[in-house]
């Protein structure tokens, strides 16, 4: 996280404290949406839903590597709008068996917008 520190950050930037109580909630959030979606078992019509929920997913996890591990800042923005791109796709197809699925990807897209915006302001200024 040295390298983080000495960053120059984007106006509205939280402080570090608050990723890990803002991740928690995401994340259950997602896995309690994720767990209404497959209520009832798997069809052929919730397969688009799960490939794009797995997608955004996996750039979930990768996006952090990409920015603290190899301080990629462009890349990581990359990954960040794909997976914006991927959860709003993930919120259409799970609205179309659960909405409340839906509604509750919802505060994490939003989440992600915001961190869309923090991190183009780091690739900006850095």
């Amino acid at each position: 996280m040295d390298w983080y520190s000495t960053l120059n950050k984007p106006l509205f930037t939280p402080p570090s404290e608050f990723f890990t109580p803002a991740w928690t909630i995401l994340y259950i959030l997602i896995a309690i949406s994720f767990i209404l979606y497959i209520k009832g078992g798997f069809s052929k019509s919730k397969i688009k839903g799960l490939v794009c929920f797995f997608i955004q997913l996996a750039l979930n996890f990768v996006w952090g590597g990409i920015f603290f591990g190899m301080k990629s800042i462009g890349s990581a923005l990359a990954v960040v709008v794909l997976m914006w791109i991927f959860i709003l796709l993930t919120i259409i197809f799970f609205c179309r068996h659960s909405k409340l699925a839906a509604i509750l990807l919802i505060p994490y897209l939003i989440w992600t917008t915001f961190a869309c915006y923090i991190n183009f302001g780091f690739f900006v200024l850095n």
